[in-house]
Order: C-alpha cells, then sequence, then structure tokens
C-alpha cells in the first residue's frame, strides 16, 4: 500500500553499567514469563525538567535516573513491577505498576505513595501505561494477562478532579497510548492485536464516540508497545521485539523507520534534548537507552507545561 519510509539510524546513547545487572536474582516477573534470567528490563523512559532521563527496570522493581552525563543511579526501589512512568507538572513521578496499581514518588525523597490501586471496587488487571493530558486528567491501560484468548484489557481516566472513568473494555494487550495534539483522540498501542487504536474523547467528560483501529502493523514476534507524538501531530511507534519505531504522520502514512542499533527488543520512547528533537528508545534484551535525530520537535509534556 506504502511505499517502504526513509529509514533514520540510531546510535548508543547510554548503557546500564555492570553493577546494575541482576542476572540470577529472584523476580516474580522473570519466573511467571518462563523465558529464563535476565539482568533488567527497561521501560517508562521520561525526562525531567533538569534534562534527567528516568526509567524503570520491570522485574526487579526499580527506577533509574540517568544524569545529560550518562551516570546512572538507583531512584527508587521497591517489591512491585513498574512499567509507565511519567512526570506531574508539580515535579512528582507518577509510575503504572501492574503489582501495585497508579503510584507516585516524591522528587527529592523517592518516597512512595498508592494513588490508585483498584478501579470501580474491583481490582485492576495489571497497569502498564499512562499519559498525561493539559488539564492534568491521566489516562492509563489495564493490561494484565489479557490477550486475543482473553481480550478483557481495559483503558482508564483518571480526572484531575479525581473521578474515575472506565473508557474503554474488551483490548487484546493494551500497551503504551498518547494522545493527539487538540486532546480529543487517544491513540492506544493494542500489543496482542498487533494495531492502534483511536478512542475519540467527547467534551466536558461526556465519554468516548466510535472506537476504530487507525493503523494495523504486521510482523514483530509481540507487537505495539510504547509510543509519542511530536508537534506536528506525528505519531511514534515503538514495534516490541522488532528492533523498530515508526513514525507515522497523523493520517496513519508511515514517514520514518527508525532501525534500533543494539537489539531488536525496543519497548518505549521519549522526545529530549535541548531542542527535544531527540528521540530517546529503552532497548530491554541489552539494557541499552539508543538514540535518534528527528526533524520536528516532541510534544510538549504535561510535567513541562
Amino acid at each position: 500500500m506504502y511505499a517502504a519510509p526513509p529509514v533514520v539510524q540510531t546510535e548508543v546513547h547510554t548503557r546500564m553499567p555492570e553493577s546494575f545487572r541482576r542476572m540470577g536474582h529472584p523476580s516474580h516477573w522473570v519466573d511467571k514469563r518462563g523465558a529464563g534470567p535476565v539482568h533488567s528490563f527497561l521501560e517508562g523512559p521520561s525526562f525531567d525538567r533538569e534534562g534527567n532521563l528516568f526509567c524503570v527496570d520491570i522485574p526487579y522493581g526499580r527506577i533509574f535516573k540517568i544524569t545529560p552525563q550518562g551516570e546512572w543511579s538507583t531512584f527508587a526501589e521497591w517489591d512491585g513491577e513498574p512499567n509507565g512512568l511519567r512526570f506531574h507538572k508539580d515535579g512528582h513521578i507518577v509510575v503504572a505498576d501492574h503489582s501495585l496499581g497508579l503510584l507516585t514518588f516524591d522528587p527529592k525523597t523517592a518516597a512512595m505513595k498508592v494513588l490508585l490501586n483498584r478501579g470501580n471496587h474491583e481490582g485492576f488487571k495489571g497497569l502498564n501505561d499512562l499519559i498525561y493530558g493539559a488539564n492534568g486528567d491521566v489516562y492509563f491501560t489495564d493490561q494484565g494477562q489479557s490477550a486475543l484468548n482473553d481480550p478483557t484489557g481495559r483503558v482508564w481516566r483518571l480526572r484531575a478532579t479525581g473521578e474515575l472513568d472506565m473508557l474503554y473494555q474488551g483490548v487484546a494487550g493494551p500497551n503504551g497510548l498518547v494522545l493527539n495534539k487538540e486532546e480529543n483522540l487517544l491513540y492506544v498501542a493494542a500489543t496482542r492485536t498487533n494495531n492502534i487504536l483511536v478512542i475519540p474523547l467527547l467534551p466536558n467528560h461526556k465519554g468516548v464516540g466510535k472506537v476504530s483501529m487507525f493503523i494495523q502493523l504486521s510482523g514483530s514476534p509481540t507487537g505495539p508497545d510504547g509510543m509519542a507524538l511530536d508537534e506536528e501531530g506525528n505519531l511514534f511507534v515503538v514495534h516490541a521485539g522488532f528492533g523498530t519505531v515508526w513514525g507515522f504522520s497523523k493520517y496513519g502514512e508511515p514517514i520514518w523507520r527508525i532501525k534500533s542499533c543494539a537489539g531488536m527488543r525496543t519497548t518505549n520512547l521519549a522526545f529530549g534534548g535541548p531542542d527535544n528533537k531527540t528521540l530517546y528508545i529503552t532497548e530491554a534484551e541489552h539494557g541499552v537507552i539508543i538514540k535518534a535525530q528527528l526533524p520536528v520537535a516532541g510534544k510538549r509534556m504535561y510535567s513541562h507545561a
């Protein structure tokens, strides 16, 4: 249908130091995957206002802080399975944790609190990723173990005023999510059906319109994972297990293919750098963060508004 898009090359930004790798340590997440021991699994990259890059390690319940000079430190560690990470504009960190729900961390002390651990009087299936709207509403995916044989994943919105809305249910693996520039559409990666859904958001929190499929992907042993948006409304989708980030126009036409230089287990991404035109991508198998230069800046995050 489309010609192959131009390839954008990447380079290694930083590698996890050996002292942070935990091959063989106990982990429920590792045990239930049944794929053998892993040293880490990086996800959820996000920048604070000082230019430090934060990301999570799912199997060992850690948040890493990486300075602009590439120095790694463990910001927080707990008995959980963190995935998505975002900054609130007041500076505190919000994490979607598969085991514990929505968590918040003090940016100075790393003190953890549970923001939300159940919806509509029942537990979540297992949270995956989150994104803030400009008004402070936070949208998050509730993936659990949903898949084609159990399409029960959900998408939620926690309003800035505290009300919780279930926007959509019946997804086979809801994962990364991002709002369009006008914030009247919510894109959601459905990992196990290998596509991107679009959820129209009605004004004044009046629910959603007709949900549809925006992009159908092919290939990859896993499916789409994290997503990001640039200032022109172009959508960037990590194709997990495929070593690729696809760039699509706001109409869904492929315009770039960003290829990993360091492994195939790309998971998530974030814009950063002095002009916000550098795309940083977590590669989980090798504990590496790669980067690519792009011509358009990323959409400004709620944390930097």
